[in-house]
């Protein structure tokens, strides 16, 4: 979620580089280990994380230990990342690679190789890695997979061309045997009509319905969604319901309120999950609110949004996975952000039982 509130630390520089990836089934040499001799295997992945890092540079300088133990503990098939906030590599003025990250200066190669030298190490080493980048350090998503679980094809956009990317590298989808997965990072509704930000917003939401209409075969879909869906995915839905910026009161009524939480976003992300027939995996086992564990995005400690959570942050599936979900569980709790790995969103999980 876009934060509103703080503005993200100076990243400073680290160490040398290394490589990052493709737009096929195959990541370029040195995407966080790239592939080894055994053989690999299409079956579908079952054990999943997604996170929204904001700034996986900073978290591997500062959080990396947390996130591998928790990474080793549940030993997931996949790993969405969002807001890598890594910019795509080219020099300045130079068309850019949104597969690559940027290393044609020093700090930035420095902070590559700091990265990718996190990657590379247990529990990191055992996934391939495929990247979709912003220009800047800005928004941009990653994916891991396991060495042993081969897609059959990696795209960036939601058209599914294989050499397009979505701007500021807001989509990765990797097709299975039998499912897609979609890592997703949608643009934050913001809070103003005449900034063009619910303009965005609508439009990405209808690229997003377009999508789940068209494909063929069970979706899982994850990542930082930027909607809390209903009043029990928010903390304090009153609160939410009436937050302004600087006094601003959008005309449309359904555009007013936190973004992520306008009722226009919500309707339109409850059509999404009814036209295209899909459940929301943490609601299917957990109908009630939890105050402690049911928000994956928490304000700052300190001011008016102290406490001020909500879960925006999803596993989102195909009707057909729904008797397969074993457990959908968010890995953060509390006020002081235990769990989120330095980040102001917490990982989720998500693990299926196999195919009967």
């Amino acid at each position: 979620m876009k934060r509103f509130f703080q503005p993200i630390a100076k990243e400073g520089p680290s160490k040398k580089p290394a490589v990052s990836t493709a737009d096929t089934a195959s990541p370029c040499p040195g995407g966080g280990g790239g592939g080894g001799d055994e053989e690999e295997k299409r079956e579908a992945p079952m054990r999943f994380l997604t996170w929204n890092a904001n700034s996986l540079l900073l978290r591997a300088k500062n959080n990396w230990p947390e996130v591998s133990r928790l990474v080793q503990s549940l030993d997931p098939h996949v790993i969405c990342f969002q807001e890598v906030r890594m910019p795509a590599a080219g020099s300045k003025g130079a068309p850019k690679n949104p597969n690559e990250l940027k290393d044609d200066t020093s700090s930035s190669r420095e902070e590559k190789q700091l990265l990718m030298h996190a990657l590379s190490n247990p529990p990191f080493g055992e996934y391939r890695v495929w990247w979709s980048l912003s220009d800047s350090k800005y928004a941009g998503t990653a994916l891991l997979v396991k060495k042993q679980l081969r897609p059959k094809k990696i795209s960036f956009s939601l058209d599914g061309a294989a050499s397009k990317h979505e701007p500021d590298g807001r989509v990765i989808l990797a097709e299975f045997d039998s499912c897609f997965l979609l890592n997703t990072y949608a643009p934050n509704n913001g809070w103003k009509e005449e900034e063009n930000s619910f303009k965005r917003r609508r439009k990405w939401d209808k690229r997003i319905l377009e999508f789940v209409l068209q494909i063929e075969k069970p979706l899982i879909w994850c990542g930082d969604l930027n909607v809390s869906h209903q009043e029990i995915d928010v903390s304090h839905p009153e609160f939410f319901s009436n937050a302004k910026l600087n006094g601003y009161i959008p005309p449309n009524r359904e555009d007013c309120g936190q973004p992520g939480f306008t009722l226009s976003e919500r309707k339109r992300f409850d059509n999404i999950l009814t036209q295209g027939k899909l459940v929301d995996a943490y609601r299917v086992l957990h109908n009630e609110k939890d105050t402690e564990r049911g928000f994956s995005w928490s304000g700052n400690p300190i001011g008016k949004y102290r406490g001020k959570r909500m879960r925006i942050d999803y596993f989102i599936v195909s009707e057909k996975l729904k008797d397969r979900i074993v457990a959908c569980e968010m890995h953060g709790r509390g006020i002081e952000l235990e769990g989120f790995c330095g980040s102001d969103h917490c990982p989720v999980s998500l693990v299926l039982s196999e195919e009967t």
